[in-house]
């Protein structure tokens, strides 16, 4: 089984969802990851890996295994948003914020 296949179904196992539940959320046909994790498609098209990337807030470079770590941030997005993978500038800086104020509040009571 190809490495990308491996970490795409990892990053799936992480998130509790399968690879069937993945193709649907993305809107990508079950059979072309079928056939690539089969031998028969040598490859996916720069568009499914984009899908697949922006989902679990990773990197294409990621899922090919070039870059070692998930970016962080984009991970957290996506583990606080509920694997929703559109999580807007605005959205993100009022979990900071509020994130924040709970270490800021934590700290006083000490």
């Amino acid at each position: 089984m190809p490495e990308l296949y491996e970490r795409i179904e990892n990053l799936c196992k992480e998130r509790g969802i399968n690879i069937t539940l993945l193709c649907t959320n993305c809107g990508i046909p079950r059979a072309s990851l079928s056939d690539f994790k089969s031998g028969r498609k040598k490859t996916l098209s720069a568009k499914t890996l984009s899908q697949i990337a922006d989902y679990f807030g990773v990197s294409v470079d990621y899922l090919y295994g070039k870059s070692p770590n998930q970016n962080n941030e984009d991970a957290l997005k996506v583990a606080l948003f509920g694997g929703d993978s559109y999580v807007t500038d605005e959205m993100w800086q009022e979990v900071k914020r509020y994130a924040d104020y709970i270490k800021e509040r934590e700290n006083g009571s000490k």
